[in-house]
């Protein structure tokens, strides 16, 4: 009845995806949506769930669209935010202004990649309620002063490391209720442990939701296409308890879904925006303009008629 009644894209591909997932009776996503449902408090799936299903993939992804006919440039759904470096809480401002601007264009999911300044950036995350925050870090950061802030954020989901300081940390999470992903940093020897799924299989130990790949910055672009085709073949079939995610590739797919021109915005912790790779030239500063302005100059539209000058 969903599928039938679904308007927009996205919707409509969604439940596409999850009529095919119930008719597989063998599907390993019961066993991932059970372990998520019993062990992950109900405010936070719910919160952390409409914020992302909601507000960023059914209305946000509206907004998104209406605005970049309007505007003429493209909107991403997600952004990146590197926020390793100690200026970067110099600026938290900047950020926040960033992001109340993001929400007023359709953006209701943003990354945050950091480590030392993990526990800093907590607040900024509390001031805005209706997006969706992925926190990137390192599982060493997991500790019972952050995890009791953390709680209290019921629309934020912590992807750590997988390394081998994950699994406690991902036990404490568990026992606190929260929701969490872990993430892995591939390179070319890794290739092979990723297609055969070994990787997957040993993730899905820790029972994250997502297990998110992100390349090396040398990482060749053969390597980074054989990782997305396996990570799409791997939700596809259903094998594993935890969601395989291609970050930058995967995250295009996605962005094309919601608008046709795919697009992604990468903010280094001197607040230089960047393409999806992180290597692309620089287009301009956060702490200098504004996001729409970045925008309107790192996505510009081809071909298209828009009505704000």
């Amino acid at each position: 009845m969903a599928l039938q009644f679904s308007k927009g894209r996205f919707q409509s591909r969604f439940f596409e995806a999850a009529h095919t997932m119930l008719e597989n009776e063998n599907s390993a996503y019961y066993d991932l949506i059970y372990n998520a449902t019993n062990h992950i408090e109900t405010e936070h799936l719910i919160k952390f769930g409409m914020n992302l299903g909601y507000n960023s993939f059914t209305w946000g992804a509206q907004h998104i669209r209406t605005n970049e006919n309007v505007l003429g440039f493209n909107i991403p759904w997600v952004i990146f935010f590197q926020m390793d470096q100690p200026e970067c809480l110099e600026h938290l401002n900047q950020y926040h202004e960033a992001i109340k601007e993001g929400e007023e264009l359709g953006i209701y999911s943003w990354m945050l990649f950091t480590q030392a300044n993990s526990l800093k950036i907590l607040p900024l995350v509390q001031e805005h309620p209706d997006s969706a925050f992925f926190l990137f870090c390192d599982p060493k950061f997991i500790t019972p002063i952050f995890l009791e802030k953390v709680s209290q954020i019921k629309h934020l989901m912590l992807i750590l490391r997988y390394n081998d300081d994950a699994d406690e940390a991902c036990a404490m999470l568990r026992d606190a209720g929260l929701p969490y992903s872990v993430f892995y940093s591939y390179s070319s020897e890794d290739a092979e442990s990723i297609t055969n799924g070994e990787l997957f299989r040993d993730a899905q130990q820790l029972h994250p939701i997502f297990t998110v790949l992100i390349p090396q910055p040398d990482c060749p672009d053969k390597t980074r296409q054989l990782v997305y085709q396996a990570s799409v073949q791997a939700r596809n079939k259903q094998y594993f308890q935890t969601l395989p995610w291609e970050l930058y590739d995967d995250t295009r797919s996605l962005d094309k879904i919601i608008s046709d021109d795919a697009c992604c915005m990468f903010i280094d912790g001197q607040g230089n925006v960047h393409g999806a790779n992180h290597t692309d030239n620089v287009c301009g500063n956060l702490f200098q303009c504004s996001l729409t302005n970045l925008m309107k100059k790192a996505n510009p539209k081809k071909n298209v008629q828009h009505t704000l000058q």
